[in-house]
């Protein structure tokens, strides 16, 4: 993530802010942190009657998988329902407050309660423990699209893969714009795979709030001139008349974008910031279309467009740098074709210009790279991979991976 008063940090704090792992004197730390708030709230539970809603002493940990800038994130079970698993993201108020966060973990508390979409998170339970504060949804075991990239031939995606996540990512970003939020840190780490293969965006704490008022636009009704010759006992209706053309029914446009977003904080990942953010001017709803051109670029071609070896280069390449396609890597058919004019409208430096600023998902899914695709039916697709079930492993193994966390 970058700060947000426009401090560029480190490559390490950039490696520390997406680390997939914890180490074991931090897990060690943590541990001691939860074992002493399981000390003060299990007994009392066991003496009381449990309130309706989830706690802390309905969960048993099993072992951390992630952690991130604001938080970690750990696998954990219902106590009465040991055949499901859950992802239990837990931030420390305390540490946040010191690191002046607090806000980005009230965002995402909040964005998490609006969501219900197939392809963004449900909540199972959110509670606060202590000076932590946890929230339960649903796990995915396939991993998220950066390492499954990395498991493809050259590290990229065949062009079908690449539409069909592309896809459901744009009904996720159309979801949530037209709740007003403004997603702000697309990247494939952000976006997870579910068991049966179908994705989940997360990650909610750089959202911007605002407004957005959904509309269907009907095309305008066609009419021309027409002379229309009626027979000779019909003599009346010699006359020429304006008539409406028959022509194919177009359907409304759904139209629910947050144009009137704004912000000036300095946030997302390098190398998917828009243009607007890099050079530090106020930005809105379209830094998620340009996010998303930089996602169908990395999905395609194995890198993103304006990486440099520096932070500070990557940002200068993304406010001046001309949009390229690798070389030698000459598109080959007419899907690849409208793959990079779907990429080239949505890298547009100009956000004014750039695809979807003004009708958002709707013209975009209008373009011709989705062409005979049917989103409505696209969550009962197959998707390009199903994911290996491996938490028999876990299960069989669970006594002794619980054991140095099964402190809630």
């Amino acid at each position: 993530m970058l700060p947000e008063q426009g401090d560029y940090f480190s490559d390490e704090d950039m490696l520390t802010s997406t680390s997939s792992s914890i180490s074991s004197s931090t897990a060690a730390t943590d541990c001691t942190s939860f074992r002493s708030i399981s000390e003060e709230y299990l007994p009392n539970m066991k003496k009381q009657e449990r309130p309706p809603q989830l706690g802390i002493q309905d969960f048993r940990v099993i072992k951390p998988i992630g952690a991130g800038d604001i938080g970690k994130v750990y696998l954990c079970q219902l106590r009465a329902d040991e055949g499901r698993y859950y992802a239990m993201k837990v931030t420390d108020r305390d540490v946040l407050e010191l690191k002046k966060k607090t806000h980005r973990a009230e965002m995402e508390k909040r964005t998490l309660r609006l969501l219900d979409h197939p392809f963004l998170p449900k909540v199972v339970a959110q509670f606060d423990a202590s000076r932590f504060s946890c929230n339960v949804i649903e796990y995915c075991s396939g991993g998220d699209l950066h390492s499954l990239r990395h498991r493809q031939p050259q590290n990229r995606f065949s062009l079908s893969s690449a539409r069909f996540y592309a896809a459901e990512v744009l009904m996720a970003l159309e979801y949530l714009h037209m709740l007003g939020i403004v997603y702000r840190d697309l990247k494939p780490e952000n976006i997870l795979v579910r068991s049966d293969g179908h994705i989940m965006l997360t990650d909610f704490d750089l959202c911007l709030l605002s407004s957005t008022t959904p509309t269907l636009q009907s095309p305008p009704t066609t009419t021309t001139k027409s002379s229309i010759s009626s027979p000779s006992c019909l003599p009346n209706l010699r006359s020429s008349k304006r008539i409406k053309t028959l022509v194919p029914q177009q359907q409304p446009t759904f139209v629910a974008e947050p144009t009137s977003a704004r912000s000036s904080s300095f946030v997302g990942t390098h190398e998917y910031v828009a243009p607007e953010v890099a050079s530090g001017r106020q930005h809105g709803n379209a830094v998620d279309w340009w996010a998303f051109g930089v996602f169908l670029y990395e999905m395609l071609y194995g890198r993103t467009p304006f990486a440099g070896e520096s932070n500070d280069v990557t940002l200068r390449n993304i406010v001046k740098a001309p949009l390229t396609f690798p070389r030698g890597a000459e598109a080959v058919g007419s899907a690849e074709v409208r793959a990079r004019d779907l990429i080239k409208g949505l890298l547009n430096k100009d956000a004014a210009k750039r695809l979807g600023s003004v009708k958002g998902a709707a013209e975009i899914k209008s373009h011709a790279f989705f062409k005979g695709l049917n989103f409505a039916l696209i969550r009962s697709s197959r998707p390009p991979q199903i994911p290996v079930k491996e938490l028999s492993r876990e299960r069989s193994g669970r006594t002794e991976a619980t054991a140095a966390f099964d402190f809630f």
